[in-house]
């Protein structure tokens, strides 16, 4: 299941659930010195479950995106809802520049994240 932006809060967080997005910007992924693919938060379409420790985000229409978390993150692999808490303004290259938010029933987990890597695309 595919999850969709919904809504982007103040600040550089976003949550992701089951709706359709309402985010329509091509996705542009720029080339830091160092070789890394970046992204906006506000291109970020949906994502998939990884498992207890990963999510694959989508990025507009055709790229995708490997999110590493430091461990397992509680309710990652069945969460209807990611929030993402972006630190600082700009882009997104690598894991210390977000945190993913996921919802659990005792409150809010935040899980962070520890590598970001852009995956092939699928023909």
């Amino acid at each position: 299941m595919t999850h969709r932006l919904i809504a982007a809060a103040a600040l550089g967080t976003a949550i992701l659930t089951g709706c359709a997005a309402s985010d329509t910007s091509p996705p542009v992924a720029t080339a830091r010195e160092d070789g890394r693919e970046c992204f906006f938060l506000s291109q970020v379409s949906g994502y998939t479950s990884g498992g207890r420790d990963m999510i694959n985000v989508s990025v507009g229409p055709r790229q995708t995106y490997e999110f590493k978390t430091f461990g397992a993150c509680p309710d990652i692999d069945y969460a209807n809802a990611i929030g993402f808490d972006q630190k600082g303004p700009g882009t997104i290259c690598r894991g210390m520049d977000v945190d993913l938010i996921v919802p659990t029933s005792i409150g809010p987990q935040r899980c962070p994240v520890s590598m970001i890597r852009l995956l092939p695309e699928k023909p």
